[in-house]
C-alpha cells in the first residue's frame, strides 16, 4: 500500500510539473485523453481518420508515393471469410502501388474455393494480383514460392488469416522514400473479428539487436528489399515455425543499423484464433526448437560465441555468452555510516558471487559515527581484496565515484549502492556476459524492493518528463510488456545503483558529470555512452534487492534539495533537449509517458494522422 501511495504522489508531482511548465490546457487534455482512452476510445483507435485516408488516395492519384511493395502470402486451406477479408484489406489500400503474390498449397478439397475467391478479386485488381498453386512443402517453401511471383522492389510478408491496415503500403512507401531503409517493420494489433475493435496493440521499440536475439519482437508488418531477400537465401524450411525470426537475423547481418527502420504505426492486424501463434506458441510447439537453431546459426555466422537456451517464458531465449579471459571487476561502493546496510551488501557479494575475479573499493564520504571507522578497520581482514578510500568534500555521487575509479585496477567498473543485496550468485557473470560483447559498454541489473516488486528494470527517458524506471512497482515473476522484463533488453540508460561499465569507456566519456551531484548522473552518463556509439544492455538474470536511498534520506521536504534537483533536471534537458528525452528509441511513442507500466498513451495522434508528407 505504501508503494501505491508513493506512486500516486509521484504522478501528482508530475501533473503539477506539467501544469507549471505547459499550463492548464495540456493538463486538461491529458486528463480528458485518459478518460476517453479508458472508457470511450477503444473503437478504431489505431486507424487514421477517414479524411486522412482520402487525402492519401488523392495524393496517390497525383504521384506514386514510393517503390512497389509485393505482399507475399502463402495460402493453405484458408477459410473463406479470412481470405475474403485479407483480399479486401489489400484491395482497399490507399496506395495503388502494390502487388499481391499468392502461393496456394491448399489440398484438393479446399483449393477450388480458394482459387474462385482469388479470381474474383483479380477482376478488380488491374493485374496486381498474382496467383499460382504449389505443392505444400511447408511455410518457408510456400512463402518463397509466393516471393518468386514478385516484381516489386520491396517485399512484405503476411499470413493468410491476417489483415493489413488501409494505409500500410502508403506508410511504408513514404518511409522508404524518406529514409532509404532496406528493412522496415511496423507496430501491430491483435483482433478476433473486427479490426475496429482491436484487443491490444504491440508497440515496439526501434531496432534493438539484443532484444531480437531473445525473441522475435519485430514480427509484423515486415518489409524489406526484394534483392536482399534473395541474397540471403529467402526463408529456410529447416527453421519452419520460427522462419521469420531466422530470416530477420539473416537480413540484419547484411545491413547497417541506419538501414533498419521501425515505423511507429499499427499497419498490421493479427487475427487471434486457436491455430495461430498470436494466441500463444502452444499452438505450434516446434517454434522453440526452430528459434534456437536460428539464433545459434546467427551466432556462428557472425563469429559470436555463446550457447542458446530457453528463456524465462515460452518463445523467449537466452544466450550464455563466452567471456574472454578472466577480467577483473572493480566494485565501487560509496558509503556514509549505515554500516548495517554495507555489511549486508558485502556479505551477499562475498558469500554468493560465483565470479571470483573482483575487488571491492568502499569510498568513505563524510561518516560521523566512530563505529563506522572501527568497522572499516576490520574490512580488509574479513573480506579479501576489499579496501577503503577516503573522499573529502560534500556529498556528490558523481565526484565520489570518479574518485573511487582512480583506485580501481579492473577492466570493468561496477557502480554499486551500499543499500543493495545480491540475490543470485551468477549476477556478476551475467552482467559481464553482456558488457563484454562487441559494441556493448554498459549492463544494468534487475533490482527489487524488499517486498519483491520491481524497483528497476531499465530506464526510459521521457517518463515523468525526464526519466523513469521500466515496470516500476510491478510484482516479480511476470514477463512484462512484450516480454520486456523477461529478456535481455536494449535501453537508453540503467541505474547506477548497479551498473557495470568497461573501464576504458568510463574514461573515454570522462566518467560521471560532477554537475549532477545526486540525481540523473546515471541517465546523463548512459546517454553520453549511447551517443558515443555504444549499446546499453539490461539483463533480468542479474537480480538484487535495493533498499532505495536509505543513506540519503528524503529530498522532497528539503527546500535546498528541491532546488538542486530542479537544477539537475534543467541540466539534463539543456544537454539532451526535451524532445531528445521524450523520443527514447527503445520506447514507443504510442506508450504513455505518465506511468511506468507500458500502458497505451492517451494521445494516439501519431497513429490517427499517419504519414502525410
Amino acid at each position: 500500500m505504501h508503494l501505491r501511495i508513493k506512486r500516486m504522489k509521484e504522478l501528482f508531482g508530475y501533473a503539477v510539473q506539467v501544469l507549471r511548465e505547459e499550463g492548464l490546457g495540456p493538463v486538461c487534455k491529458r486528463a480528458a485523453g485518459f478518460v476517453r482512452r479508458r472508457f470511450f476510445g477503444k473503437k478504431a483507435r489505431y486507424l487514421p481518420k477517414k479524411q486522412v485516408l482520402e487525402q492519401q488516395r488523392a495524393l496517390c492519384k497525383q504521384t506514386m508515393p514510393g517503390p512497389t511493395i509485393s505482399i507475399c502470402v502463402p495460402l493453405y486451406n484458408t477459410p473463406k471469410r479470412y481470405l475474403q477479408e485479407l483480399l479486401n484489406s489489400v484491395l482497399n489500400q490507399t496506395s495503388p502501388n502494390w502487388q499481391l503474390c499468392l502461393a496456394d498449397a491448399s489440398d484438393a478439397e479446399h483449393q477450388p474455393q480458394v482459387e474462385q475467391l482469388v479470381k474474383q478479386a483479380m477482376e478488380s485488381a488491374q493485374g496486381r494480383i498474382c496467383y499460382k498453386t504449389v505443392q505444400n512443402l511447408g511455410i518457408s517453401a510456400n512463402t518463397n514460392a509466393a516471393a518468386e511471383l514478385a516484381t516489386g522492389e520491396y517485399l512484405a510478408l503476411a499470413d493468410h488469416d491476417d489483415l493489413l491496415a488501409p494505409h500500410a503500403v502508403y506508410t511504408m512507401q513514404k518511409t522508404i522514400e524518406k529514409t532509404g531503409a532496406l528493412f522496415l517493420y511496423s507496430d501491430e494489433a491483435l483482433f478476433t473479428k473486427n479490426i475496429k475493435k482491436p484487443m491490444v496493440g504491440h508497440f515496439k521499440p526501434n531496432y534493438a539487436p539484443d532484444y531480437l536475439l531473445c525473441c522475435n519482437y519485430i514480427c509484423h508488418l515486415a518489409v524489406f528489399q526484394r534483392e536482399l531477400f534473395w541474397r540471403v537465401g529467402g526463408e529456410r524450411s529447416e527453421c519452419d515455425g520460427s522462419q521469420d525470426h531466422d530470416l530477420f537475423l539473416r537480413l540484419i547481418e547484411q545491413l547497417q543499423p541506419a538501414q533498419i527502420v521501425h515505423v511507429p504505426q499499427v499497419l498490421y492486424y493479427w487475427r487471434v484464433h486457436s491455430g495461430s501463434t498470436s494466441g500463444g506458441v502452444e499452438a505450434k510447439p516446434y517454434v522453440a526448437k526452430a528459434a534456437k537453431k536460428a539464433i545459434s546459426e546467427h551466432l556462428q555466422r557472425t563469429g559470436q560465441q555463446g550457447e542458446v537456451r530457453d528463456g524465462l517464458f515460452p518463445s523467449t531465449y537466452k544466450v550464455d555468452w563466452v567471456i574472454s579471459g578472466e577480467p577483473l571487476v572493480s566494485i565501487l561502493i560509496p558509503n556514509k555510516d549505515h554500516i548495517d546496510d554495507l555489511e549486508k551488501c558485502l556479505q551477499s557479494i562475498y558469500t554468493k558471487t560465483t565470479w571470483q575475479r573482483f575487488e571491492v573499493i568502499v569510498i568513505e564520504n563524510n561518516s560521523t559515527d566512530p563505529a563506522t571507522f572501527a568497522y572499516y578497520e576490520q574490512l580488509q581482514h574479513r573480506y579479501p581484496n576489499c579496501n577503503v578510500v577516503y573522499y573529502k568534500g560534500g556529498f556528490n555521487f558523481s565526484a565520489i565515484n570518479n574518485f573511487g575509479r582512480t583506485f580501481a585496477k579492473g577492466e570493468y567498473l561496477l557502480l554499486l549502492n551500499n543499500d543493495v543485496e545480491v540475490i543470485n550468485g551468477e549476477w556478476l557473470t551475467e552482467m559481464l556476459m553482456q558488457a563484454s560483447r562487441p559494441g556493448a559498454a554498459i549492463c544494468g541489473a534487475m533490482l527489487y524492493y524488499p517486498d519483491d516488486t520491481i524497483q528497476h528494470a531499465g530506464i526510459i527517458t521521457g517518463l515523468g518528463g525526464y526519466a523513469g524506471h521500466s515496470h516500476k512497482y510491478r510484482k516479480a515473476g511476470g514477463s512484462g510488456y512484450m516480454f520486456r522484463i523477461a529478456t535481455v533488453q536494449d535501453f537508453s540508460a540503467v541505474t547506477a545503483a548497479c551498473l557495470l561499465v568497461r573501464t576504458q569507456v568510463y574514461d573515454e566519456i570522462q566518467g560521471l558529470d560532477e554537475a549532477f551531484t545526486v540525481a540523473f548522473n546515471d541517465v546523463d552518463f548512459c546517454l553520453r555512452v549511447r551517443d558515443a556509439g555504444y549499446r546499453i544492455v539490461w539483463t533480468p538474470y542479474a537480480r538484487l534487492y535495493h533498499y532505495e536511498s536509505k543513506s540519503r534520506g528524503n529530498d522532497e521536504k528539503d527546500k535546498a534539495k528541491k532546488e538542486r534537483f530542479a537544477g539537475e533536471q534543467k541540466r539534463l534537458v539543456d544537454r539532451f533537449t526535451r524532445q531528445g528525452l521524450i523520443r527514447d528509441p527503445y520506447y514507443n511513442p504510442s506508450l504513455t509517458l505518465d506511468r511506468e507500466d507500458f500502458s497505451e498513451s492517451a494521445d494516439l495522434r501519431n497513429l490517427k494522422e499517419a504519414v502525410m508528407e
